[in-house]
């Protein structure tokens, strides 16, 4: 990856930060999805350089990157354009060349909890053709587990259902692929740390 461009989420009063992370990422991911290739590919993926891992919560912090590894790539998605509407509440820096000095490599994934009884119950009801209450006493006797992955709440176009985007970090020492999913995040792909 080559190039760069930061989102910087402004703090303000009217609008909390984990709110204002669901406005942008969501756009983001629109502008991603019109990038997308034939397999669903995307040149594009994300970092989040105040990520903060701790043993009961991790953090996203307040900033993103987007990297590719061309410059036209970046433009091509136009990222101010997909986030001119909440142009009060972010900054965002032009294209710029990953710097050649660098702290390592990171993947970013997507992460799916199998933690809440009422998800695994619904889940579990909608495959089995019984209904929630029977499927919830499945999983009466779950203990409660805390994730300390952080984050963002969206709500799928599709289906108008709201879900959790859990986004794990793994720090690496060499470069790999680069292709990404809409979210722009990869099991395998990298992106650089600085």
């Amino acid at each position: 990856m080559k190039y760069y461009l930061e989102i910087t989420l402004l703090p303000n009063p009217v609008i909390n930060l984990l709110t204002l992370w669901s406005k942008v990422f969501q756009q983001i991911h629109l502008g991603l999805v019109e990038m997308q290739d034939n397999q669903k590919r995307v040149p594009i993926g994300v970092s989040f350089p105040e990520y903060i891992i701790g043993e009961k919560y991790s953090v996203l912090g307040g900033k993103l990157r987007l990297f590719a590894q061309e410059e036209t790539t970046l433009a091509r998605l136009d990222a101010p354009k997909w986030l001119s509407r909440l142009s009060d509440y972010v900054h965002c820096t032009g294209i710029r060349s990953v710097p050649e000095k660098l702290n390592g490599y990171a993947i970013f994934q997507r992460e799916q909890p199998k933690i809440s009884k009422e998800r695994l119950a619904r889940r579990y009801a909608s495959r089995h053709g019984i209904d929630y209450d029977s499927a919830l006493l499945r999983y009466s006797e779950m203990a409660h587990k805390l994730i300390p992955t952080p984050f963002i709440r969206l709500k799928s176009l599709s289906s108008d259902n709201t879900f959790c985007l859990w986004i794990r970090k793994i720090a690496v020492t060499e470069p790999s692929s680069n292709t990404f999913s809409s979210y722009g995040l990869s099991a395998t792909s990298t992106v650089p740390e600085f």
